[in-house]
């Protein structure tokens, strides 16, 4: 302990006060000391990778409930011996899905006192072995106040025990013949799936396409312990959110779409009223039959609703090409004018021209553009858009998750020697980094990533006064340079209006060409002051299509991309309904999930998402929390303790008995 001079303790005295406050003797500190290094002998918590969401919250919810498998993986480990295999599905969909397979077993089970009993007896085991590898302080955390004594006791005491037998099993009869089971059942499989998982990460893209993003976020915000890698489509309604008009007709346009209006109606208050009237009068006599919603096998629409949303898809669709074209016109630095196509069009012909290129419309009817002013809202589309943007920048609901975003999120994090982030980085042909311009000066790599970092949470907490306007979500939206969408254009206009489908193709960056080169991969972990050898970067936003046989295993390991398809409208091209990732102390296992059927299934049938797991990589020596960044800074803390006690020792600082 006598390894710190005086100097050192004379450089942080200030420090060592304030600690000294906190951990006012010797004895304290020690006890804290002793505790800390304790902790870093644990093994390393879990760690559980998803990406791309797309407000599909059913199988989000059941993958965050089964923890990608984990959770039957532990029950079978732990009971495996004595269980059959449909007992431990049984078990397993109990703890996903308490409230409602006790509902169905108390409609089925005759016994169902000694029911209770035995699934009790057999929770706790598998409680216990989840909480195996944390303090009893952590564990204690994790537990629900109404049974945490209980709990506690149960889970730190051996019911083989010869002296306490009987102890243990009297905690079990009383908490069934006092009616108690059920809450106790429901409380202590929310503590398995709490503990199963230690830590999630999100790689972007929770919003858009699948109706429930809304619920997805309610439910990350309840998570103990998590971080998030904004995506586009994350962006996207952080912008709508912010007030950017670009960004709140792309929103609307979106849900259209995918005739998601119970996210923009019910989730978050969004008035589509307007939007409906101005989409009845001004395309009254239209069939809008390029602007059909896509929709979801499982919902049903009449003819009527369908022409609504048809006419209100097209109205919110040439709302958004005007303002986009205003933004372009207003922002030359962004040096994206080939995107100005309003004011390419030949309206009485119906075609546009495009790099030269005479191409057809498929659609002639375009009642609220001025070919001489293309890009001026009429006055009801200004009325429209102008309430739209009051129902965004006033929704409770989404100001409050948008916050949350920005407080959990971010556009790339370092975490236990990986590098995560949604999509992609600038770079050239060449393999070097592009630099970008942005507000008129030049970034590159990991100091373009940390700028726009920056200018996001400025844009949104602005005061009006910065350089930087909420106009920064559109461009991290659909720039050709934005790290989070990686493309050389985004085709919405000539999607909707061009015959021609070559005007269609999106062309990935180089990024994309690049990032399977070892080399390169190993490149940017050390651009990111990661270790190549070890580290990986772990991407969502591009779906693997895993049906025609590629894999989300690239650069020889260095790169993860684990977007295998949760929403619905990916699941034909990659073959499978998502990939997720579980590192713990073990090393990284790939999960390669079927699609999710549905709650009822998995209760009523025992349909559990069919997962398969791929081991990646292995370690020879169980990972500690030593060997993570939570050890990193408990290193530095006990560093800072140790000198506490050298200070009270050598008598630089008194004790503060």
């Amino acid at each position: 302990m006598n390894r710190f001079t005086s100097k050192q303790i004379q450089d942080n005295k200030n420090y060592l006060e304030l600690l000294s406050q906190k951990f006012p003797c010797i004895g304290i500190a020690a006890s804290e000391v002793i505790n800390l290094k304790a902790i870093m002998n644990l093994p390393k918590g879990t760690e559980h990778f998803l990406t791309d969401i797309h407000g599909e919250h059913e199988a989000f919810n059941h993958v965050m409930r089964n923890a990608s498998g984990v959770v039957k993986r532990k029950i079978t480990d732990v009971l495996g011996k004595t269980l059959s295999e449909s007992d431990i599905q049984e078990l397993a969909t109990l703890i996903y899905y308490p409230d409602e397979k006790l509902q169905q077993v108390k409609s089925l089970e005759k016994n169902l006192g000694d029911w209770y009993k035995i699934t009790i007896y057999r929770l706790v085991q598998v409680c216990r072995d989840a909480s195996s590898k944390y303090t009893r302080s952590k564990v204690r955390k994790a537990l629900p106040p109404s049974f945490a004594y209980i709990m506690e006791e149960l889970l730190h005491e051996n019911e083989n025990r010869f002296n306490k037998k009987d102890y243990y099993n009297e905690i079990i009869n009383a908490i069934v013949s006092l009616d108690q089971a059920d809450e106790f059942i429901i409380e202590i499989s929310s503590v398995i799936q709490r503990l199963t998982i230690d830590h999630l990460h999100i790689i972007g893209d929770i919003y858009d396409r699948g109706s429930g993003s809304h619920i997805v976020m309610d439910t990350l915000m309840e998570h103990h312990s998590l971080d998030i890698q904004w995506g586009n489509h994350d962006i996207l309604w952080m912008g709508a959110a912010a007030g950017d008009l670009s960004c709140i007709a792309n929103v609307v346009r979106i849900c259209l779409r995918y005739s998601n209006m119970d996210i923009l109606e019910d989730g978050y208050g969004i008035n589509l009223l307007p939007l409906a009237t101005l989409a009845l009068e001004m395309y009254s006599d239209d069939s809008c039959k390029n602007f059909i919603p896509k929709v979801n096998s499982t919902e049903v629409f009449t003819d009527s609703d369908m022409q609504l949303l048809s006419k209100m898809h097209k109205a919110i669709s040439i709302i958004q090409f005007k303002l986009e074209h205003q933004l372009v016109l207003s922002h030359p630095e962004f040096e994206i004018e080939d995107r100005l196509l309003l004011d390419k069009i030949d309206y009485k012909a119906s075609i546009i021209k495009i790099n030269g290129v005479d191409y057809e419309l498929n659609d002639s009817n375009f009642p609220t553009i001025d070919s001489k002013e293309v890009w001026k809202l009429s006055l009801d589309e200004e009325r429209v858009i102008q309430k739209l943007r009051s129902s965004f920048t006033l929704s409770e609901r989404l100001q409050k998750h948008v916050r949350f975003l920005l407080s959990k999120g971010s556009i790339y994090l370092n975490y236990n020697g990986n590098l995560l982030f949604h999509a992609s980085l600038p770079m050239n042909k060449d393999g070097s980094f592009k630099e970008v311009k942005i507000n008129n000066k030049y970034y590159k790599s990991r100091e373009l990533l940390d700028k726009l970092d920056q200018y996001v949470r400025e844009a949104y907490f602005g005061d009006g006064q910065s350089n930087i306007g909420p106009e920064i979500f559109w461009y991290l939206w659909c720039h050709k340079d934005s790290p989070l969408f990686g493309k050389n254009k985004m085709a919405t206009f000539e999607r909707y209006l061009v015959v021609n489908k070559s005007t269609h193709k999106e062309v990935y960056t180089p990024y994309y060409n690049l990032i399977s080169d070892e080399k390169i991969a190993k490149k940017i972990l050390i651009e990111f002051g990661l270790d190549p050898d070890q580290g990986h970067i772990i991407n969502g936003h591009v779906p693997v299509k895993s049906k025609d046989g590629e894999s989300p295993i690239k650069a020889n390991g260095r790169l993860l991309v684990i977007d295998g398809g949760f929403a619905r409208a990916y699941q034909k091209t990659t073959g499978i309904a998502g990939y997720t990732l579980i590192y713990n102390s073990y090393g990284l296992q790939l999960a390669s999930h079927e699609p999710f059927e549905s709650v009822e299934k998995a209760v009523n049938d025992g349909k559990d998402i069919r997962s398969t797991i791929r081991v990646i990589e292995k370690v020879l020596d169980r990972k500690k929390v030593a060997d993570t960044d939570v050890g990193l800074s408990l290193s530095k803390r006990i560093y800072y303790l140790e000198m506490l006690i050298s200070a009270y020792r050598s008598g630089s600082l008194k004790e503060r008995l």
